[in-house]
């Protein structure tokens, strides 16, 4: 009987997994700005983020690894994975949420509007973001998703030195893009 129960219970998980249209990439990227003006830029990019898209219901989730974001200098870097973002005990940020009126057969070769509403994890600290701004289009059987918004250092407890302070922006400008294949 136990048996019996088991079986049906993995056929019935099987068969939600395979029912679910899934668009996928690794190649995503993912750039940052908190410059301020007068002094040395401070931008980042990632093209190593992975991403998911339930093309069923919305469902949205990216994952980074903190590690790969690049800078133009290499002691920026250095510091940002060390004394900012501290990648080796936060090695990854992941982004989860829906997108708003999502409807798979509304998308077509010409950027739609929507936004998205998630739950930003960025150096052990969780925080909602709400009505993301983002444009959507199905090309050549790839979904392209961009858009950008902005986050505070504040919110996510890193704290910056006094030394420091005045060429940093505590609003961060966060920029996405990624083209999603079927899974």
């Amino acid at each position: 009987m136990k048996y019996l129960i088991f079986t049906i219970l993995v056929l019935i998980s099987l068969s939600s997994v395979t029912g679910q249209n899934k668009y996928l990439t690794k190649t995503g990227l993912l750039a940052f700005e908190a410059s301020v003006p007068s002094f040395e830029e401070v931008a980042a990019k990632n093209n190593s983020v992975t991403a998911i898209l339930n093309t069923e219901n919305g469902d949205f989730a990216a994952l980074v690894l903190v590690k790969a974001f690049r800078f133009k200098n290499a002691l920026m870097e250095e510091h940002f994975n060390e004394n900012y973002a501290e990648s080796d005990r936060y090695p990854k940020s992941t982004f989860k949420g829906k997108i708003e009126n999502f409807k798979f057969d509304a998308l077509s070769e010409i950027d739609r509007s929507l936004s998205i509403d998630g739950s930003l994890t960025f150096h052990g600290v969780t925080k909602t973001i709400k009505d993301i701004p983002l444009t959507i289009k199905l090309i050549d059987n790839k979904i392209v998703l961009s858009g950008s918004f902005k986050v505070s250092v504040s919110d996510f407890n890193i704290e910056i030195p006094k030394i420091v302070q005045n060429k940093l922006s505590d609003k961060v400008s966060v920029a996405f893009k990624f083209e999603l294949i079927k899974k």
